[in-house]
C-alpha cells in the first residue's frame, strides 16, 4: 500500500506540475482577427514602422529584385555552410564599417543604414572544443541570415534616414572609452545624429538627435528595430521560451515563432518596458525610454519563401520648429543572458522586469535561489558539478527531520510485513475481509503507509527548479565536473555501449545510456530494497523495473540532474539504513514465514 501511496503521489505531482508548466506556456493571446502587417500599415498611413526601407513619407521602399537582403545568392557547386561563409564575407566588404571592440565583444557598424548587424561575443564558443568559433550573434544585413537592429525616425513631412543612408562618422572604432556619432543631413536642412556607446558588457546606447536648421517645422517619430531572417533552431521544450518576448506595462509577454508565424502581426501598447528576441542562453533587447509610451510590433514576412521576423518600437511624436531639435535615447541588450548582469542591468538602469528575460520558470521562487546559491557556492569550490553536490547535501539538512519520520514510519512498516503476509495468505480469497484486517493492522500498530510520500513531495518542486536551472541558465552552459563530464548542461556522454569511447561508433540515442544515469539507477534500486516490498507479487515486478525505466528516461537528461539525483538517492540510501537499523527493521526483503 504504502509504496503504492508513493509512486501515485510521484507520478500525480509530476502531472500536476508539467502540466501546469504545459499550459501556462501554451496560453496564447487572443489573435487580432484579420491582421496583415499591409492592413495594419494602412491604419497608420503616415507614420508606419519600417519592415524594410523607408522614405519621406514612410513609403516602404522594395529592395531590389536581383539582390534582395536576407537571401544569399547560391553559389553553383557549393554546399550551404560554403555559400553562407561567402554571403557573410561579401557583406562585411561591400558597406563601409566601423569597428567595435571591447573585452567581451567583436565587430562591427555598417555605415549604410547605421546598422548594428556584426556581433560576436568573445568569451563564448559553440561547443566545448577550445578552437570551436566563438557565438555570432548578430549577422550583417546582406548575408545569408541577417540579424540585425538599427534605430531611426519615421515621419510624414520630410526625408528620414533610411536602410540605403550613408552615414558619416567621427571615429573608426566603437570602444568602451571611445563611442561614435553618426551624422546626416536631408536637403532641408535639418541633420540626423547618432552617439552611440557602448558598456564594459552588452548594452548599447543610442542617443538619438534631430537639429531643424531649415526654414519648416518638422514631425518625428523615434523608433527602434530588430530585424532577423530565418528561423533558428530551437530546443523546442516546454520548459523553455525561444522566441520573442516584451515587457508591457510590467507585465512578461511571450511569443513564440509558430505563433507570430500563424498570426503575422501582433501589436501592443506600453509605458517604458522592452521588447526583444530571445534565444536559449542570447538576447537581443529594444529598451525605450522607460518613461515613455510606445507602440510596438511583432511581425513576421515571407520573403522568398523564408520567415523574415520582426520587432519594433515607435515612440511619441516629436515637432520640430526651425532652430530647435529633438532628443530620444534608447538602449540596445545584445549579448549573453549572465543571471547577475541582467539584474545588474534592471536595477541600475531601472529596466522594468528585465530579469525576466531569463526563462525561470513558474516555480522562480526556488530557481533563483537555488541558482544563486550554486553560484554562491562555486566562486569558493571552483567548481560547479561540487556545488550541485554541497547543494544536495543542504537540501537533505533541510527536509532531515520528515525524511527521518518518514523512514521510521517506513521502518514499522516492513517489520509489519510478515503479519501483513500472513492476513494476505489467510484472506487470499476474500479481498475485502483482508483490506480490513490490514486496516486494524495498521490502527492496532499505529502505522501510517502513507508516511512515505512525505519527503517525496516536497523534494518534487525543488528538483524541478534545479532542472531548470541546470537547463537555461548561462553558468551551466559548458561547466565541466571532473572525469568525462565537460558540460553540466548536456548528458552524459560516456555510455558502457561502445566500451567508453573504445569503439568508434555512436549508439542511437535512445540506448545510449551515460555512466552517471546507470550509478543514479543502481542507488534508486538499492533504496527500493530497502523499502517495504508491496504485499501485491504484480505491484513488486512493476517496482523491481522503475530502477531501469528511470535509468533510461534520464539518460539524455542534464549531467548535472543526474549527478544531483544519485547524490541524493545515496544520501537517503544511508540516512534510511541508519534509521532501520535504530528501529530494528530488517535489511533487504524479509522471506515469507
Amino acid at each position: 500500500m504504502e509504496q503504492k501511496n508513493l509512486l501515485l503521489a510521484i507520478i500525480l505531482s509530476a502531472i500536476i506540475m508539467v502540466g501546469f508548466q504545459w499550459y501556462n506556456g501554451t496560453q496564447r493571446p487572443p489573435k487580432v482577427e484579420g491582421n496583415t502587417v499591409e492592413r495594419n500599415n494602412s491604419e497608420l498611413p503616415n507614420l508606419p514602422i519600417p519592415s524594410s526601407s523607408t522614405n519621406k513619407g514612410g513609403e516602404v521602399v522594395t529592395p531590389s529584385k536581383s539582390n534582395p537582403p536576407g537571401i544569399s545568392v547560391p553559389i553553383p557547386g557549393s554546399d550551404s555552410a560554403t555559400t553562407e561563409a561567402r554571403a557573410l564575407k561579401r557583406a562585411l566588404t561591400q558597406t563601409p564599417r566601423i569597428k567595435i571592440e571591447s573585452d567581451r565583444v567583436i565587430g562591427s557598424i555598417s555605415l549604410v543604414g547605421g546598422r548594428i548587424d556584426d556581433l560576436t561575443l568573445k568569451n563564448y564558443r559553440e561547443t566545448i572544443e577550445p578552437d570551436s568559433k566563438n557565438i555570432s550573434l548578430l549577422i550583417p544585413f546582406g548575408s545569408a541570415k541577417p540579424y540585425y537592429a538599427d534605430f531611426g525616425w519615421v515621419s510624414g513631412d520630410t526625408k528620414v534616414p533610411n536602410s540605403e543612408t550613408i552615414w558619416q562618422s567621427n571615429n573608426q572604432t566603437l570602444t568602451e572609452r571611445t563611442p561614435v556619432k553618426l551624422t546626416w543631413r536631408n536637403a532641408e536642412g535639418i541633420t540626423f545624429i547618432q552617439e552611440i556607446s557602448l558598456d564594459k558588457n552588452f548594452m548599447f546606447t543610442i542617443n538619438q538627435r534631430v537639429e531643424n536648421n531649415g526654414t519648416k517645422k518638422a514631425t518625428v517619430y523615434p523608433f527602434g528595430r530588430i530585424s532577423r531572417t530565418g528561423t533558428p533552431e530551437i530546443t523546442d521544450f516546454y520548459i523553455l521560451h525561444e522566441g520573442m518576448l516584451g515587457i508591457f506595462d510590467d507585465v512578461l509577454k511571450e511569443i513564440d515563432y509558430d505563433e507570430i508565424q500563424e498570426d503575422k502581426l501582433i501589436q501592443k501598447k506600453s509605458k517604458g518596458g522592452w521588447i526583444g528576441i530571445t534565444d536559449k542562453y542570447w538576447l537581443t533587447a529594444l529598451i525605450p525610454d522607460q518613461k515613455t509610451n510606445i507602440d510596438t510590433r511583432f511581425s513576421d514576412q515571407i520573403r522568398k519563401g523564408i520567415d523574415n521576423y520582426q520587432v519594433d518600437f515607435r515612440g511619441d511624436a516629436q515637432v520640430i520648429s526651425p532652430g530647435t531639435f529633438a532628443q530620444s535615447t534608447n538602449k540596445l541588450f545584445a549579448g549573453a543572458k549572465e543571471a547577475q548582469l541582467i539584474l545588474d542591468y534592471r536595477d541600475q538602469l531601472n529596466i522594468a522586469r528585465f530579469d525576466l528575460a531569463i526563462d525561470w520558470g513558474w516555480f522562480e521562487f526556488l530557481t533563483k535561489p537555488i541558482f544563486f546559491a550554486l553560484v554562491y557556492f562555486t566562486d569558493y569550490l571552483g567548481n560547479m558539478g561540487l556545488s550541485i553536490l554541497l547543494l544536495t547535501v543542504l537540501i537533505k539538512l533541510a527536509f532531515f527531520p520528515l525524511a527521518n519520520k518518514s523512514y521510521r514510519a517506513m521502518s514499522k512498516m516492513k517489520l509489519l510485513q510478515p503479519e501483513m503476509v500472513k492476513i494476505r495468505d489467510r484472506f487470499k480469497d476474500d479481498k475485502a475481509k483482508m483490506n480490513q484486517e490490514v486496516m486494524q493492522l495498521y490502527k492496532r500498530e499505529k502505522a501510517n503507509p502513507a508516511a512515505g510520500c512525505l519527503p517525496i513531495l516536497p523534494q518534487i518542486p525543488v528538483f524541478f527548479a534545479l532542472y531548470k536551472v541546470v537547463f537555461v541558465t548561462i553558468e551551466l552552459r559548458h561547466a565541466p565536473f571532473y572525469g568525462w563530464i565537460k558540460d553540466l548542461s548536456a548528458a552524459d556522454p560516456m555510455t558502457p555501449l561502445n566500451l567508453f569511447g573504445l569503439i568508434n561508433w555512436t549508439p542511437p540515442e535512445i540506448i545510449a545510456i551515460g555512466v552517471w544515469p546507470i550509478i543514479m539507477g543502481a542507488t534508486m534500486y538499492v533504496q527500493q530494497k530497502l523499502n517495504p516490498p508491496p504485499p501485491d507479487p504484480m505491484q513488486a515486478k512493476i517496482f523491481m523495473f522503475l530502477p531501469i525505466m528511470f535509468t533510461f528516461m534520464l539518460a539524455r537528461f542534464p549531467s548535472g540532474l543526474v549527478i544531483y539525483w544519485a547524490w541524493n538517492n545515496a544520501l537517503s540510501v544511508l540516512q534510511q539504513y541508519v534509521i532501520m537499523r535504530k528501529a530494528g527493521a530488517p535489511i533487504g526483503n524479509p522471506k515469507k514465514s
